[in-house]
């Protein structure tokens, strides 16, 4: 089993801008008349935690010094019902934004769901199962994190600073102008850690993935690597993995603990010479007691939501690196995408013409080259060969899982590329050498053929190709489970269930992909009924290394080197005593030797026994 991840994440190498933060803010959207009310009430509370301070001031000037006692309980009474407003306040943002998040991680998965749906095989087939899931899971959750409780911290702060500088320009504007002068240089500094903070989230976010593709790996492969002894290898590896990642998380967390310290002594030594200033002031009367104790906690006060953003700051680079993976999973574009005037028609049920078609995966490299053949309404076809020789790539493109790269495909007259991709893959049914059954009953991955059908239809099913029978054996019968992809079943099960969902699919192609080779000689029985049953009204394309399977073909086609090296039945192959023949005398040898002599049969016997 291999456990190389040399796969490297995308690096987002430019230079921070507005796009990302952006593209974030469109993804609110949405979500606006949320937004909106989330954030008059985060302000709402923000500006009354100042006006309280300046209350403060108030009580201490009007009230205790004046010995106001009827101003002083008025002002006193005004606090109180503020209090209450406060509180009605602190609920409605804290409701405000768990909702929000909800919404905004529901939309963005969907998003993303659906995005993958459209994306063609080739980007499935270069990009990690784990790498896939580390975006749709954590780095979610992460930009979710961003948009509500990190957009609370940001507006909490931001309309306090203002509005403690407000209050703090009625009390003394030269004061709070000294005060004013900390804030761009804090500000500076942030930009200068913001570059190293982001480059180490980058990092932490690429070994992350890796080691969740080495989770995936190393669970699904759990059996390989117990039966190759495995263990402590593959330990050693993600040992290392798990290295890079401390080292890289070290580095972030080292930044990031050093930025708010840096940031604190600065607001400190700010603070500690407007407190001198002020103190001299107070001597010559130009600022009142209350004033003097107001100013201070001002500037204590707004030490604490500067303290903040600059945390927000840095947790934000973090964010910033899980939007950016975000965002350019939603920018791959499908390889495959229908025509504006794509056509849906209502059957595509005839012949099937492959027109010089001319494939490759990588350049210079071709699978099949100038590829001729015509398949007419309801024929089955059976193709063989090496292992490379094409007959999967066939297949394929069959499906429009990938385009010709010259030549065209025709598929009951139509050109298929102009029709919807729909149309085509909503007509074919295909059963695979390792087919996949997703969690739940067994009844339900029939169903998944086609959702709309009743229990009776689905049981009809499975009688056909003859799966009813065990089905009715298991405990649960048709609500039995299957456990994550099929584990509790047999392989030759799990290819019956396929087979059900295929013929109550009710597939115009239906296309079997080596679906024999894995099941001892009694299932395949069983398989070879359920494949009649599919193929008694559709065309049918068979691959096979097991050759017993195709001699009912009406005709078989040795692929070798992306061209048909012979064509035609199994009795017509055999007399032509090529390839094919070569293939089946190879596979049957030992059953013919233990049959009849080859020394003394004749010609005519040994082919009246190989047909």
């Amino acid at each position: 089993m291999s456990m190389d991840y040399e796969l490297e994440e995308e690096e987002f190498t430019s230079q921070f801008t507005g796009q990302t933060l952006r593209r974030i803010a469109g993804e609110l959207k949405p979500h606006w008349p949320w937004v909106v009310s989330f954030v008059l009430a985060v302000a709402l509370v923000a500006s009354m935690d100042s006006f309280f301070t300046y209350l403060s001031k108030r009580i201490i000037d009007e009230g205790i010094v004046a010995r106001d006692w009827a101003r002083l309980l008025s002002i006193v009474r005004l606090y109180g019902s503020l209090v209450l407003v406060q509180a009605a306040g602190v609920f409605s943002f804290i409701y405000l934004t768990g909702l929000l998040g909800e919404r905004v991680r529901y939309e963005l998965r969907k998003k993303l769901f659906n995005h993958l749906q459209s994306l063609s095989l080739t980007y499935y087939n270069r990009t990690p199962v784990g790498w896939i899931m580390s975006r749709v899971t954590s780095d979610t959750d992460r930009m979710a994190e961003l948009v509500t409780w990190g957009l609370l911290d940001v507006v909490w702060s931001t309309f306090n600073i203002i509005s403690a500088l407000y209050f703090m320009s009625i009390i003394n504007w030269r004061l709070a102008l000294m005060v004013m002068l900390i804030v761009p240089l804090i500000v500076v500094i942030a930009v200068q850690f913001k570059k190293r903070i982001i480059v180490e989230y980058r990092a932490v976010r690429r070994v992350n993935s890796k080691i969740t593709g080495a989770y995936n790996e190393n669970i699904t492969g759990v059996r390989v690597v117990k039966a190759l002894n495995r263990e402590e290898e593959n330990l050693a590896r993600f040992g290392g993995l798990s290295s890079q990642m401390y080292q890289a998380g070290y580095r972030a967390a080292w930044l990031s603990a050093l930025f708010l310290p840096t940031v604190q002594f600065i607001s400190a030594v700010g603070v500690g010479g407007v407190i001198a200033y002020s103190g001299a002031q107070a001597g010559t009367g130009a600022i009142s007691v209350g004033g003097i104790q107001a100013f201070i906690s001002y500037i204590l006060f707004m030490l604490w939501p500067i303290m903040e953003m600059a945390r927000v700051y840095a947790e934000m680079q973090q964010a910033i690196a899980s939007a950016e993976r975000i965002f350019s999973l939603l920018d791959a574009k499908p390889e495959i995408m229908d025509r504006p005037d794509a056509l849906e028609p209502p059957t595509l049920a005839g012949d099937i013409v492959f027109d010089n078609v001319t494939f490759y995966y990588e350049d210079d490299k071709p699978v099949l080259t100038n590829f001729n053949l015509h398949v007419h309404r309801g024929e089955t076809i059976a193709l063989v060969g090496p292992t490379g020789g094409g007959k999967s790539t066939i297949v394929n493109l069959l499906c429009r899982f990938y385009e010709p790269r010259q030549g065209t495909i025709h598929l009951n007259g139509y050109d298929y590329t102009e029709l919807t991709q729909h149309a085509i893959q909503s007509r074919i049914g295909m059963v695979l050498q390792t087919p996949h059954l997703f969690s739940g009953a067994i009844r339900e991955n029939i169903r998944y053929g086609r959702l709309d059908a009743s229990d009776e239809e689905v049981e009809a099913a499975a009688r056909l190709v003859g799966a009813d029978e065990f089905i009715q054996e298991l405990a649960q019968g048709y609500d039995e489970e299957v456990g994550e992809g099929g584990a509790l079943l047999s392989v030759g099960q799990k290819q019956l269930i396929s087979l059900a969902r295929a013929v109550l699919a009710q597939p115009e192609i239906f296309i079997m992909d080596e679906a024999t080779s894995s099941v001892d000689t009694l299932t395949e029985g069983l398989i070879q009924q359920g494949m009649e049953a599919v193929m008694q009204n559709c065309t049918s394309f068979v691959i096979a290394h097991r050759l017993s399977t195709i001699r009912n073909a009406d005709r078989i086609l040795v692929i070798e080197d992306g061209q048909i090296a012979e064509m035609g039945s199994h009795a017509e192959l055999l007399h032509l005593g090529g390839h094919y023949y070569r293939l089946y005398t190879q596979q049957f040898r030992h059953e013919l030797e233990e049959q009849l002599d080859p020394w003394r049969a004749s010609a005519d016997e040994r082919e009246l026994m190989l047909a």
